[in-house]
């Protein structure tokens, strides 16, 4: 059977407390020995991916440039994945992973939480967007902490 691909969806800034709750998150992803994947770049993504490896778990950067050069990856990014897709290698980081937990974010992100919505991955709100259509509240399943976004999450995946 193989590990779960748990994607960190987040600004490539991100605040301290997203970057902390980010790094907290990575760890217990993890801790369920599944691999980590996320954008590799900077903020939410570098906290994300360091947690995961400081708890000795694998991590896997979808990066938007053609290489290193273009788009470097964070130190904690063990295995990088140049796409040349720029924007659109958000569908693959919504495609590949069997769940994601969205810290915070800005458009990016947005992107990302709407292709998975439209996919119908296993997504869990950390923090991050909230949504109304015509009045009416889009049941995304939230979290206040690391442990609780985790917890739901796999709950949820298959």
């Amino acid at each position: 059977m193989r590990k779960p691909l748990i994607g960190v969806i987040g600004s490539s800034i991100g605040t301290p407390a997203q970057r902390e709750l980010a790094r907290a998150v990575g760890k217990r992803i993890a801790e369920r020995d599944a691999i980590l994947v996320c954008g590799g770049m900077t903020g939410v993504m570098q906290a994300a991916a360091q947690g995961a490896q400081e708890a000795g778990g694998l991590t896997l950067g979808i990066l938007p440039g053609t290489n290193a050069a273009e788009s470097p990856p964070n130190e904690f990014i063990e295995i990088a994945l140049f796409t040349g897709l720029r924007e659109a290698r958000n569908y693959l980081i919504a495609c590949v992973c069997d769940g994601l937990i969205a810290i915070g974010g800005g458009y990016g992100t947005l992107s990302e939480i709407a292709l998975a919505l439209r996919l119908g991955k296993p997504l869990v709100l950390l923090h991050s967007w909230q949504f109304q259509i015509e009045g009416e509240t889009l049941s995304v399943p939230t979290a206040h902490t690391a442990d609780e976004a985790v917890e739901r999450l796999w709950a949820m995946l298959p």
